[in-house]
């Protein structure tokens, strides 16, 4: 069971991967907006994530698209999005491979 609990949250990291912030040319999970994955016994899942900012104007797109894309996983029974601001989104959170593109590096 722990074995399928695990490659369960390595598809769910990959359907991450796939989601974008509109403005910004990197992954959520890439940009280190992703702060957890959850997944329970009963495939629930809980995904606790942030924005770069409060004030995002594709907060309500970027959530939908995480929750429409991690329910589209066969046997996933519940997804649940916490959105929370501590700790505070920076730029240290990002991948390498991110703040390559983004110019960091």
């Amino acid at each position: 069971m722990e074995n399928h609990l695990l490659e369960l949250e390595d598809q769910i990291v990959k359907m991450l991967k796939t989601v974008y912030d509109p403005e910004i040319p990197v992954n959520i999970y890439d940009l280190g907006l992703v702060y957890g994955v959850d997944v329970d016994d009963n495939k629930n899942v809980t995904i606790t994530m942030t924005l770069t900012a409060p004030a995002c104007p594709a907060a309500d797109f970027i959530i939908e698209d995480v929750k429409m894309r991690i329910e589209s996983i066969p046997n996933i029974n519940n997804v649940e999005i916490k959105l929370v601001f501590e700790p505070e989104w920076h730029t240290g959170l990002m991948s390498e491979e991110a703040k390559l593109e983004l110019g960091f590096l």
